[in-house]
């Protein structure tokens, strides 16, 4: 799957924008503040619905605008595919596909796979649990809908559970509906249990060797899977929270808790290792990200680049750009004097300057 263009109305300082991307490398450079990330971030949100910074769709539309729009045409295998997204500051966003309105994200998700990379997520490794689920549930969610489906009756389910506990305050006699939503919380939450182990075993298979090569060698990483509770456990320690749950008006138990640990040599780098193996760790995870998508669905993600190369040293800089192989990949600089020192094919390069995009090695094409 390529991304062959982009059209974007109303969209952050975007009044009009179109673009058209080569199926290999596509530079985008300018100063900082001048909309490079704006046009990933639409890439994003129209494979995923959502936004890689988690923008609410009214902080995207432009600020004299009460509507945006993001229009993107892909193709795989010679098979053109328009998706229209309809952003609104006071509404829902609207989507179609060749014309034709979907009601819900899953029937969007897994058309078209990116892998999004920006400095931030040099942090995962090094940062709270919530940024690893976040990571684990945005690549899930692409590659699985069936686990997309339990993950957001899962959370709605959370929520209203953390409702009733609350309202008991004002009405006590309301525990007896307590049982109902602890059935349906551990059904759903059982299911992403389940596929969240499998999927750190799938990237275990990959990271290992990835990680091996990058650190020169010296160092052997692997991802263990910490689950705030075991699913054959979860029901009786519901009911074993129970009343810290009531006292506390939230629920402690579950999934929505659960957390990724990354050991080298039985060293835990998340608290213990330097900078600089937690970056490695990092890099390590977006590739086998990349690797796993093409296992999965025999088919290259579209890469997402964001300003990264300038966080990274020149060896971790050569092994990315020397990963990419025949994906087409879409960077963001500051400078094009990142890549003078790589053998490294650019097949487009762009300028970006307050809201508009210059092709330098063809037509102006905004």
């Amino acid at each position: 799957m390529v991304i062959k263009s982009i059209e974007l109305a109303g969209y952050r300082n975007y009044d009009f924008l179109v673009m058209q991307f080569d199926r290999g490398t596509n530079i985008l450079y300018g100063d900082n503040a001048q909309g490079k990330t704006n046009i990933l971030e639409a890439i994003f949100m129209a494979a995923t619905t959502k936004s890689h910074k988690g923008s609410k769709d009214r902080e995207i539309v432009n600020f004299d605008r009460e509507e945006g729009h993001i229009r993107t045409f892909l193709e795989k295998e010679g098979v053109e595919t328009r998706v229209d997204m309809h952003l609104r500051k006071t509404k829902s966003k609207g989507i179609a596909i060749d014309g034709q309105k979907i009601k819900k994200a899953a029937d969007l998700l897994g058309l078209c796979n990116v892998v999004f990379f920006s400095p931030e997520d040099l942090g995962i490794i090094k940062n709270g649990p919530v940024e690893r689920r976040r990571f684990v549930d945005m690549e899930l969610c692409q590659l699985d809908s069936f686990y997309l489906y339990n993950l957001n009756h899962y959370n709605k389910i959370v929520n209203q559970r953390n409702k009733l506990l609350k309202d008991m305050y004002m009405n006590p006699s309301l525990k007896e509906t307590l049982g109902i939503w602890d059935m349906q919380l551990v059904s759903f939450g059982s299911k992403i249990i389940e596929r969240r182990k499998l999927f750190v075993e799938q990237l275990n298979d990959i990271i290992y060797d990835i990680h091996r090569k990058l650190s020169g060698d010296r160092e052997k990483l692997i991802i263990h899977y910490e689950p705030d509770v075991e699913i054959e456990e979860f029901e009786q320690k519901l009911r074993h929270n129970q009343d810290r749950d009531i006292k506390s008006k939230i629920t402690s138990t579950g999934p929505h808790r659960d957390d990724f640990s990354f050991m080298i040599e039985n060293v835990d780098i998340r608290r213990y290792g330097s900078q600089g193996q937690q970056r490695t760790a990092a890099l390590s995870l977006k590739l086998s990200e990349i690797e796993l998508v093409k296992k999965i669905t025999k088919d290259n993600p579209i890469l997402l680049l964001d300003d990264v190369l300038s966080e990274l040293d020149s060896n971790r800089q050569n092994y990315l750009l020397n990963s990419i192989g025949d994906i087409q990949t879409i960077i963001t600089c500051t400078g094009l004097e990142e890549f003078v020192n790589h053998r490294f094919e650019i097949n487009r390069v762009y300028r970006v300057s307050e809201g508009t995009v210059s092709c330098m090695n063809t037509e102006v094409v905004s």
